[in-house]
């Protein structure tokens, strides 16, 4: 029996080179006759960058400061998603309909995209990948090798120039 395809899971950095990683995604989509689940991660401040923000204001006023801060990136960066696929899904007939969710959540990136795909049952994820040289990919590590290394489902990997 083959594989079905039902749910893909696209997480995006909104990379300059993000487009090309999406026409892969909807190529499998419209191929498939599946949905796009988008998503894009946003890592939290650091505990430095924190006590620096907390530093230069008055007492309790930096976590009201920073809670506003990170509600309108999110709500930005969720307008960005959606205008992203309003630009890209023009190249397919009915590929408005194929975008089924937009999220944008908080965390550590690799965590979160193995939490959606669980969350909406993805059949599989398409990443981009930078190349990396060996040493640098020892030391940095990326996110699409570690989800790639403990994603439960299948990983296509675009590779970027």
């Amino acid at each position: 029996m083959l594989p079905e395809i039902r749910t893909i899971l696209y997480p995006t950095d909104l990379d300059p080179r993000a487009p090309e990683v999406f026409r892969y995604t909807m190529s499998l989509a419209h191929r498939y006759d599946a949905k796009i689940v988008l998503l894009h991660v946003v890592e939290p401040l650091t505990q430095y960058a924190r006590s620096v923000v907390e530093m230069y204001l008055p007492e309790g006023k930096g976590t009201t400061l920073r809670e506003e801060a990170r509600d309108r990136i999110l709500a930005e960066l969720h307008t960005r998603l959606r205008h992203f696929c309003q630009d890209e899904v023009c190249i397919d007939l009915g590929g408005d309909e194929r975008v089924s969710e937009i999220r944008v959540l908080e965390g550590n990136p690799t965590e979160v995209i193995l939490a959606e795909a669980k969350r909406v049952g993805a059949d599989l994820l398409v990443l981009g990948a930078h190349r990396h040289t060996a040493v640098g990919g020892m030391l940095l590590g990326s996110v699409s090798h570690k989800v790639l290394q403990r994603a439960p489902v299948p990983v296509l990997l675009v590779r970027l120039p």
